[in-house]
């Protein structure tokens, strides 16, 4: 073999053969030659690159071919012996010579050689022994395979495997083209290479058992999100929380920083450049209108800032709930808190989440929320097809995609453990403060007490040992300075047992206050979780999205792994989280409206810090009375009148604006815009009319009547459109009321728009009407059908009454109630019908 046996298609061994090439072929014509055995003559050597053997073409001279050939063969083997063996690329003699049984087929395709050769039958079949026997002179066979059905026209074959390439190699050049004769008749041998792999059989075998590939896909899948991602996204979730990304180092994650002008920056480059640069610009406000309002001014927060004062102020068991009406400044009141205690927060607002059109997008908006990164959104479209097209395969889910909520979970569940994380960096952080401050205190005391000792003469230096010397030589050193108590070695018992129990004390109280440093630590350590918006309007999945949430959660305070704060503008919206915890009732936090005089005391103080004094006059008084304690509502009274609005012209355009808001949002734009509402325009007229004339109106007397007739859900859909609000009392409803206090001077605005108030009214009445007539068509068919009945019916024994009497007199005089309504709305209606015509 005077070149290596390619295998592929590019081999760093064919091209050190070229190279030798010439050198090889010489050596090997010239030990062919010295045979001269029949009048054995080598005519011409002919090299087969591919398969690194070289085809000898000779001349003999033999009466007997057969016999000839084969001592030729045995000839020449035996000179190769006495030189080594036939010459080889690699320098070893390891060649051999052997005779061509076949006729060769010298190709140049990219089949190349292995140790499955295939041979396929020109004739029929040859029986595995006889192929055992051909072939084995060449190499040891591992597998000879039969013959398997084939289409027509197609020569059926078997598949022989040798131990080595190099034995395939030789059988393939020598049998191919081989005619084998037997008792029936002969049969022609094509030898050609087989793959030990056959193409794509790898994807073959993939496709072919899905129900083994797909589920370890998942696996893997799996186990590269856990050991890889999820460790990357519980960093950047405690990135967020910690705020190592923030240049400006806020103080909270994802709040509202509009509220508060005056940011805590951590940074000082960025506090060095805003100095110098913008907070030098004459048109930046620095004014402090955003901060809040002192708890003497603002009375009605101060039990709910006790209250969420001491819920952080210990290890978590339950969930904070904070609820009250929108505009309540419950937002405001938990800001300036956490700003107050410096802790960490994330906050998740449910109002951004809601406001997604699809769940990719929901996921999306929560992982950018919390700092969960890298997310995969458009992943879960295709496991979705993946999962539709292994449907069909294996006739169920592969399990590449995911739900709604098992999405939400697992982004919840990272940014548990990167809560985790925060505490343990927070509390090594506070720890280590802590240590550095006990060193310093230390320090200080070594300080002292020397210059103490220094003074009293007491003090020794060291130092001077190393110059005074050991031993005797010491006493150069020292024997000059005054002996103290402690250096004594003859004190009294008294004094020993007195300072003994001295220091026992001060390790104790020192035992004591790092027990109460450490518990301060574990507390102030933990992250806090602020969920804005609990239940808030709109979203498809909101109940889906709640739900997690709520478990969540309760998981969070159980372990006590962060303190939780949901804020929601209504006290039902607690139900999800009291059942997300079914043991332990909430920690709930009520924020009302402020009564007339801490609304007073508010505007005059905010107004005083803006550095406008007025005196507000008694119909001044009278008009910010309109406006109720809503914080909203006095922000925006207050920001007209630094505008330089009068109060009484304020207080009149917050009304228009509200009258405006409310036609549109109680009643729709139009007919069309009103089918999308929650409610009927007659609810919401009903409701404006009786609440414009009342303080407060009871809840189920409203609700039997028309033309709610028991719809609960048109009320609760109102209360969360903020249009009303609705009191309990021993948990049940009681009375509705008007969603804000300048609601009510809104509906009597509303009401008193002749107009306006004519179309309602009409339209009203007409649906009373239609349902009266409905009442009377019913009345006089049932009375047909009692004449019938009657007729047959017998008076009692006892003389009394008929029952179909007695059913006559209820319909008759049902009719005559339904009838009067008729006459009496109809009436109105012509009267109503004349405002519109005179237009007012």
């Amino acid at each position: 073999m005077h070149k290596p046996t390619n295998i592929v298609s590019y081999s760093i061994r064919h091209y050190i053969g070229i190279f030798r090439e010439e050198t090889l072929l010489e050596r090997l014509e010239a030990l062919l030659s010295s045979v001269k055995t029949h009048d054995f003559q080598v005519l011409f050597l002919e090299p087969h690159a591919k398969d690194g053997g070289v085809f000898v073409h000779f001349n003999y001279n033999a009466s007997d071919p057969e016999n000839a050939l084969v001592s030729i063969e045995n000839d020449l083997k035996q000179e190769a012996l006495k030189h080594g063996g036939i010459p080889s690329w690699t320098g070893l003699g390891r060649g051999n010579i052997w005779l061509v049984k076949g006729r060769p087929w010298r190709e140049d395709m990219n089949r190349y050689a292995s140790t499955v050769v295939k041979l396929a039958f020109e004739g029929p079949d040859i029986q595995e022994e006889s192929l055992y026997d051909i072939l084995r002179p060449y190499g040891r066979i591992q597998d000879v395979s039969s013959p398997v059905p084939v289409p027509a026209g197609t020569f059926r074959s078997s598949t022989v495997t040798f131990q080595r390439v190099r034995s395939a190699t030789i059988a393939r050049n020598v049998i191919h083209g081989f005619k084998f004769v037997d008792s029936s008749a002969p049969t022609r041998l094509h030898a050609i290479y087989q793959p030990p792999i056959q193409a794509h059989a790898a994807r073959d075998w993939i496709t072919g058992h899905p129900r083994i590939v797909l589920p370890i896909i998942v696996f893997l899948l799996g186990t590269l999100t856990y050991t890889i991602f999820d460790p990357v996204r519980a960093i950047m979730v405690e990135g967020k929380i910690l705020n190592w990304f923030n240049y400006r180092g806020e103080l909270l994650s994802g709040i509202d920083y509009n509220l508060y002008q005056q940011q805590f920056s951590e940074f000082s480059l960025y506090k060095w450049m805003r100095a110098n640069t913008l907070d030098r610009l004459s048109f930046v406000s620095t004014s402090s209108s955003g901060d809040m309002p002192a708890e003497d001014v603002w009375k009605e927060r101060k039990d709910a800032q006790i209250a969420l004062r001491s819920y952080l102020s210990d290890l978590p068991s339950t969930i904070a709930f904070i609820h009250g009406p929108q505009g309540s400044g419950k937002s405001r009141m938990l800001h300036g808190l956490l700003r107050e205690t410096n802790r960490k927060a994330l906050v998740i607002d449910c109002t951004e989440l809601n406001k997604a059109s699809s769940d990719a997008r929901l996921v999306a908006g929560l992982a950018q929320q919390t700092g969960y990164w890298p997310i995969f959104t458009f992943l879960n479209s295709m496991n979705s097809m993946i999962d539709l097209a292994s449907v069909g395969i294996i006739g169920q889910k592969a399990g590449f995609s995911s739900s709604l909520n098992e999405q939400l979970k697992q982004i919840l569940e990272v940014v548990g453990t990167a809560l985790k994380g925060v505490s343990r960096s927070l509390r090594t952080d506070a720890q280590r403060k802590v240590k550095a401050d006990q060193d310093s205190e230390e320090r200080k005391a070594q300080d002292i007490s020397m210059r103490e000792r220094i003074r009293n003469g007491t003090w020794h230096d060291g130092r001077l040992d190393c110059v005074a010397g050991n031993g005797v030589m010491c006493e150069l050193g020292v024997g000059d300075e005054l002996m103290t108590g402690l250096d004594s070695e003859a004190g009294d018992d008294i004094g020993s047992m007195a300072l003994a129990k001295t220091e026992k004390g001060e390790e104790d109280e020192l035992a004591r206050k790092k027990r109460s440093v450490e518990d301060i630590q574990a507390v102030t350590a933990l992250p806090i979780v602020v969920i804005k918006n609990y239940a808030a309007r709109g979203g498809a999945n909101r109940e889906e999205l709640l739900s997690v949430l709520a478990q969540w959660a309760a998981t969070l305070a159980e372990n006590q792994i962060a303190h939780v704060i949901v804020m929601s503008d209504n006290r039902e919206n607690s139900k999800l989280l009291a059942r997300a915890l079914p043991s332990k009732p909430l920690n709930s936090i009520a924020l009302y409206d402020a009564d007339a005089s801490s609304a007073l005391s508010f505007i005059r103080q905010r107004l005083h810090d803006a550095g406008t004094n007025i005196e507000l006059t008694t119909d001044q008084t009278v008009c910010i009375g309109k406006l109720g304690g809503r914080a909203s509502d006095l922000e925006s009274l207050i920001h007209k009148v630094r505008s330089g609005q009068a109060v009484e012209e304020a207080v009149e355009d917050i009304i228009a604006r509200g009258v405006g808001e409310l036609r549109k949002n109680a009643f729709g734009e139009d007919l069309e815009d009103a089918k999308s509402l929650p409610w009927s325009r007659e609810q919401a007229w009903i409701v404006l009319k009786l609440l414009s004339k009342q303080v407060e109106i009871p809840y189920y007397d409203l609700l039997l009547e028309f033309p709610f007739k028991g719809d609960e859900l048109a009320l609760r859909r109102m209360e969360h459109a903020e249009l009303i609000s609705i009191n309990t009392r021993n948990g049940r409803p009681s009375t509705v009321r008007p969603g804000k206090p300048v609601l009510k001077y809104v509906f009597e605005r509303v009401v008193n728009d002749s107009i306006f108030g004519a179309t309602q009214d009409i339209w009203a009445n007409e649906k009373v009407i239609s349902s009266a007539e409905n009442t009377v068509r019913a009345c006089e068919q049932e009375l047909l059908d009692l004449k019938d009945i009657a007729m047959a019916e017998r008076s009692s024994l006892w003389g009394g009454k008929k029952a179909s009497s007695e059913r006559e007199s209820y319909l008759f005089k049902k009719m005559a109630s339904a009838e009067t309504k008729i006459q009496t709305l109809e009436k109105q209606n012509i009267e109503l019908k004349k405002v519109l015509r005179r237009g007012g």
